[in-house]
């Protein structure tokens, strides 16, 4: 029974537990510090406020501020907006876990890599929480938009106890799509079924719809959330994984070759 639960353990964790440790270790830290160090650059006065109508005015200027419109479809359509808000306040963390968990136990190899993108694009977000902290569409209801989140849950983040524990105006970029895009770069390319590939790839479609019917994030939010992934990806190959290709590349090859 021993020699079996050894094998077991052996095909699941491929280093070991104390990379698990490791690995779970590093990301708690790594969280713990983006979530105080955005707390801390929150923004204050009317800046945040400021920010928002700035990028309202220039999205009306390229004539694609649809923000409202979108938000007042899904709104007219009990299910797709209690979808989108039921989506919003789950998957972010559930499916982004989920995911890294799945590459560590299954793809292993390619782990570090993602794990080193995920770490560029949350240091990346927080430059741009603090030069640009923004009000999101929500809290500017004088452009019509409402706060389809509190009317879900029927919380009210923005007076409530949370308050103190969240940067209310980390809009820009989007770490939702940032991360949906990252998740759906990474299991696009190490699935090996057509259906699952199409799917992953898009879903960072679907979070994007998400964050704009809600109310979260504007069009510019979702645009930059998407090249702040795609930065962390480039920077984590052309960076990390050439000081340590051994280590840290992505293997999609080998990937697909054993799934």
């Amino acid at each position: 029974m021993r020699r079996r639960l050894r094998s077991i353990e052996a095909r699941v964790l491929p280093r070991g537990w104390p990379d698990v440790f490791r690995q779970v270790g590093l990301f708690a830290a790594a969280y713990v510090l983006y979530q105080v160090v955005r707390g801390i650059v929150d923004g204050s006065g009317y800046k945040p406020y400021g920010d928002a109508t700035k990028i309202i005015n220039f999205e009306r200027v390229l004539h694609v501020f649809v923000e409202p419109s979108i938000q007042g479809w899904a709104s007219s359509r009990h299910w797709i907006i209690d979808s989108a808000d039921w989506i919003y306040l789950n998957a972010h963390y559930a499916v982004t876990l989920g995911v890294l968990v799945f590459i560590y136990l299954r793809r292993n190899d390619s782990f570090y890599f993602v794990r080193n993108v995920f770490m560029v694009a949350m240091a990346i977000a927080l430059v741009g929480y603090w030069l640009y902290p923004t009000a999101p569409p929500r809290l500017m209801s004088e452009w019509g938009f409402t706060d389809s989140i509190a009317q879900f849950t029927g919380v009210q983040v923005d007076n409530g106890p949370l308050h103190s524990f969240l940067n209310l105006y980390a809009a820009v970029p989007s770490m939702h799509v940032c991360f949906a895009m990252l998740v759906g770069l990474a299991m696009g390319r190490l699935v090996k079924p057509l259906p699952a590939r199409i799917a992953w790839r898009l879903y960072p479609l679907v979070v994007s719809f998400v964050v704009i019917a809600t109310g979260n994030h504007y069009l510019t939010d979702v645009v930059l959330g998407a090249v702040t992934a795609g930065a962390s990806w480039m920077l984590a190959d052309r960076l990390f994984a050439r000081a340590r290709p051994h280590a840290w590349a992505f293997r999609e090859s080998r990937a697909r070759a054993s799934a």
